[in-house]
């Protein structure tokens, strides 16, 4: 368990937000890589959205571990 103070994340749980910190990190590199495959501009803009989606997913997942550590 992480533990400060009374906040606490069980291991299976903490387990849970590893593998989907890595999903929004894997997805955040594919859109971008997607993007940058693009002619079509409003596709385009769609992966910037989506990669830019799962950045901010990333941020506020990893923002709530380390509230926790």
């Amino acid at each position: 368990m992480v533990a400060t103070g009374n906040m606490q994340i069980e291991a299976n749980n903490l387990k849970v937000i590893k593998d989907q910190l890595g999903y929004e990190s894997l997805l955040n590199k594919k859109f971008s890589q997607y993007s940058q495959m693009c002619t079509d501009g409003q596709l385009k803009n769609l992966c910037n959205e989506a990669c830019q989606i799962h950045k901010e997913n990333f941020n506020s997942l990893k923002t709530y571990l380390d509230s926790h550590q």
